[in-house]
């Protein structure tokens, strides 16, 4: 779970870092007009990109955890229903 809560919320610090550069370059550029709408746009397509660089040792961990927790998921199944064919 750590794993997933970091990862999730660096995502968002990136996503809101990206939204402020770009708020603050569109009014540079647009003199003092900012277009929230493409600001958001912008700010998620480049937070994804930068994210995916960023943030692989996070996203890495996280699907590392995932993986055990699905395989000691199905060892217990398999367990389980191995137990019920001796029965």
């Amino acid at each position: 779970m750590k794993e997933f809560v970091t990862y999730t919320a660096l995502r968002i610090v990136l996503l809101l870092a990206s939204f402020g550069v770009v708020v603050g370059v569109m009014a540079l550029l647009l003199d003092g007009q900012v277009h929230l709408f493409w600001a958001l746009v912008a700010a998620f397509l480049i937070s994804g990109i930068a994210s995916y660089f960023l943030l692989d040792r996070q996203r890495e961990a996280f699907a590392r955890r995932v993986e055990l927790r699905a395989s000691r998921a199905a060892a217990a199944f398999e367990e389980r229903k191995a137990r019920e064919d001796r029965d």
